[in-house]
């Protein structure tokens, strides 16, 4: 399946399971249709690298998970199912089971978004690879926006290019964060930031790869929002 199949099959999916618990049609008319449907959706999420978080393979286990006593309601049937559906939904179109959560910094927001996206749709090599050049243009932009020379001097004394991320976000790191009471939050950003620059120079990629590489380039960002003080609460 490519991800719009995909992405039906799961609404699809949601809809029968909805269906029989909500007073539609009998489980014995539509569980051999729906137990075929279930394995080819969990055999396309496990060729691309993705967790199969569906917990019901057959109508009847979910028909005993309703009965349970705490879904007396159509309504809190519904919600039950979306709760697990959603994010999964999520996932494909994104590679991000949570939405997220804009810095207020233009360029570096619109390319989250383009990076994203193109996870969302990529299915060769090749554009697994392009997923890490996307990431780096987030490094690159959300480095050019909080990093300031004068403030924030680099371990090796070598003032960095425009567009060397590493370098300007390690320098930020380690003056945002001085102190021993912030070397675990210090060593974890560093480590994101590494994990994000390798990940892009990998040439052998596959959707695991650019998928980490998406999440680890977004774990920068929300640490540098964080820092700057763009996630504070709003008074």
């Amino acid at each position: 399946m490519n991800n719009d199949e995909l992405l039906q099959s799961i609404d699809r999916i949601r809809a029968m399971m909805i269906d029989v618990a909500t007073g539609g049609r009998p489980i014995n008319d539509v569980n051999d249709g729906y137990r075929a449907l279930y394995a080819r959706v969990a055999a396309s999420l496990g060729r691309k690298g993705i967790p199969n978080t569906l917990p019901y393979g057959d109508l009847w286990e979910w028909y005993g998970r309703w009965k349970n006593g705490d879904m007396s309601t159509y309504q809190s049937r519904r919600e039950f199912v979306n709760r697990f559906i959603e994010p999964l939904l999520s996932v494909i179109r994104t590679g991000h089971a949570e939405p997220y959560l804009p810095t207020g910094w233009t360029r570096v927001d619109r390319v989250v978004g383009e990076l994203r996206d193109w996870l969302a749709s990529a299915s060769t090599e090749e554009q697994f690879q392009a997923v890490g050049l996307f990431g780096r243009e987030v490094l690159i932009s959300v480095a050019q926006a909080v990093f300031v020379p004068e403030r924030h001097p680099t371990e090796d004394g070598v003032p960095p290019s425009d567009t060397d991320a590493n370098r300007m976000l390690s320098a930020y790191f380690t003056t945002e964060l001085q102190g021993g009471n912030n070397e675990e939050i210090r060593s974890h950003a560093r480590s994101a930031l590494k994990l994000a620059v390798a990940l892009q120079h990998r040439r052998t990629a596959s959707f695991r790869d650019a998928a980490m590489c998406v999440e680890a380039t977004t774990a920068v960002v929300n640490l540098v929002a964080i820092l700057s003080g763009r996630r504070d609460p709003v008074p």
